[in-house]
């Protein structure tokens, strides 16, 4: 079974949301939770799960990136494993180093974008060939 247009977009959107929020959840989680000092590991886990459910700026990136656990969860009923896990845990790590480097972040030179390069003609290179074969195949009718 190939992805469709539809199910390469969602998966995409997935990438999206799962790379484009970690560096807002780390920039938003990382300041606060430095702050919080409980005796007992029970008190300091729900102090710090409060601190950060109270924080608008990480609340909103945590509910984006969850938003795209679901998208991710619906378009697995339907795409194909071997383009679904490759497109979406991939590009997460390029969207990640994009908007790193958008909010300042040193995401590592030349190496990291030659990493993004390769990492996004290798999902090309999938889904064309995964498209070919849909264009081969004959309908059964």
């Amino acid at each position: 079974m190939a992805a469709s247009l539809g199910q390469v977009l969602a998966l995409v959107l997935v990438a999206a949301l799962w790379g484009g929020t970690q560096p807002l959840l780390k920039r938003a989680s990382s300041s606060r939770l430095q702050q919080v000092r409980e005796p007992t590991w029970v008190r300091q886990l729900l102090q710090e799960m409060k601190t950060l459910f109270s924080n608008t700026e990480y609340l909103l990136p945590f509910l984006l990136n969850q938003c795209g656990s679901l998208l991710y969860y619906l378009t697995l009923a339907s795409a194909d494993l071997t383009l679904a896990v490759p497109i979406s845990n991939s590009l997460a790590i390029v969207f990640t180093l994009i908007v790193g480097k958008i909010l300042g972040e040193d995401i590592g030179g030349k190496g990291a974008l030659a990493g993004m390069v390769l990492t996004v003609t290798g999902i090309t290179i999938c889904v064309s060939s995964s498209a070919s074969k849909t264009q081969e195949q004959p309908s059964a009718i």
